[in-house]
């Protein structure tokens, strides 16, 4: 495959690779993309960014801090990778970015996304010094502000497409499956919560982030939290989503509120259990120069995606690339649920009858859709049918979004969390560490 096949039109009914090296990993010219989906190259610019400050943060703070980064991309490329060989979840297809993994599935940016959106997520709450059993949830929480932005924006941007009739996403809000930030809670909460389970059961340190003298006791807990986030968010999905929206037919925004009710109620609990006046006696309030660095990416990341909501339209963006296979609209297969059932969904996408309005076939000759049975072919952007909207909702999470992390960040405990250990008879003792 070369880069010929990104010229808008192009269109192939299979895929085939010279060899493995080809399947694995493959390189394109960034000025096509530049020019045909310009806001996509922003976004992953941001999280190249993204991924060079959580990790500049990680490595400078040290303890457990760098496990935690490594484990979280271990859990993402487990998860990326499953959504693209499990049929019953392979629902969503990624546009072309100019270095793509798996078969053209897995673009560079996506495996930085977890660290964008986890580490965050599990710094910012670690200063809340929650109890274990809540701090998980918080977490969960926090990914999902971070992700709003993204997965509003991107999608309407064709930055991704989703399958069409697919039960399991064919709940939407602004062309987001309400599932989506599901599985960013649940995975999430899952993952924290085997990160510090196997510390607490395999490790030995004087600390909650300081880490282990044997390296080798890390790097298994850093390995098991990783396999294990998704298998534990799944479970979440079987004991709330599934049975209420499988058997008793309920809109997955209500399968959502619900676990977020969940979630928010714990973390209060949580909150109000008082903390231990030994250790916040100890803990001084400290703003390491590296929460700063993290701070900027926040800001990079929600500025991004309100300033192409702002100043790009969505019309002018057209993706040529793998999604859903156009055929026959007669046609059905069934999707197994994690409950065993089976939900039937259309076996192919119906290029003269589908709801996904944010692309149509207006940038082909003709106005002309793809050939049925073609896989590879060209999508295009469709304008905003009330752009102030869009940029009233980013506004309001953006803004929601400062505040938290800012009491997060300068209201809580601070820096201090990560250094703190205790002596014998619990007393606390900081690290020194240069601001």
């Amino acid at each position: 495959m070369n880069s010929d096949l990104l010229v808008p039109g192009t269109e192939l009914s299979e895929l085939s690779f010279s060899n493995f090296i080809d399947w694995f990993i493959h390189v394109s010219d960034i000025r096509i993309h530049l020019k045909n989906q310009p806001t996509y190259i922003i976004s992953q610019f941001a999280y190249l960014v993204g991924t060079l400050f959580t990790i500049t943060h990680a490595l400078y703070r040290g303890g457990r801090l760098p496990y935690l980064w490594f484990s979280i991309m271990l859990h993402g490329l487990i998860v990326e990778s499953i959504s693209y060989v499990h049929p019953d979840v392979d629902n969503f297809w990624h546009s072309q970015t100019p270095i793509m993994f798996l078969g053209r599935r897995l673009p560079l940016h996506i495996i930085f996304l977890y660290p964008c959106f986890l580490y965050q997520s599990s710094i910012g709450v670690a200063k809340m010094r929650l109890p274990k059993w809540s701090e998980p949830f918080a977490v969960g929480l926090l990914v999902v502000l971070i992700d709003i932005p993204y997965d509003i924006v991107s999608v309407r941007f064709l930055h991704w497409t989703w399958h069409d009739t697919d039960p399991n996403i064919f709940d939407r809000h602004y062309w987001v499956p309400w599932n989506s930030y599901y599985f960013h809670a649940t995975f999430a909460a899952s993952f924290t919560f085997w990160f510090h389970f196997f510390k607490d059961k395999l490790c030995t340190s004087d600390g909650k982030w300081i880490a282990d003298k044997r390296k080798s006791r890390e790097v298994l807990c850093a390995i098991l939290a990783g396999l294990l986030g998704a298998p534990g968010g799944i479970l979440m999905f079987i004991a709330i989503y599934h049975p209420l929206h499988d058997i008793y037919q309920i809109h997955s925004e209500v399968t959502f509120f619900t676990i977020f009710a969940i979630f928010l109620l714990i973390i209060w609990v949580g909150d109000r259990k008082p903390k231990s006046d030994k250790v916040t006696k100890e803990l001084s309030h400290e703003t390491h120069w590296t929460t700063w660095v993290l701070l900027a990416h926040l800001i990079l990341h929600f500025f991004t995606f309100l300033g192409i909501t702002i100043f790009f339209n969505p019309e002018n963006e057209i993706s040529t690339g793998i999604r859903e296979k156009l055929g026959p609209c007669d046609e059905y297969t069934y999707v197994q649920s994690a409950l065993g059932m089976l939900l039937r969904k259309r076996k192919y996408l119906c290029p003269t009858d589908y709801d996904e309005q944010y692309f149509d076939w207006s940038c082909l000759p003709d106005k002309k859709h793809p050939s049925l049975g073609s896989l590879w072919y060209t999508t295009c952007g469709v304008p905003f049918t009330n752009r102030p909207e869009y940029i009233l909702i980013i506004s309001l999470i953006c803004g929601l979004a400062a505040v938290i992390f800012y009491n997060l960040h300068f209201q809580s405990e601070g820096d201090s969390v990560f250094n703190y250990k205790f002596t014998k008879h619990n007393v606390t003792v900081l690290r020194k560490k240069k601001k």
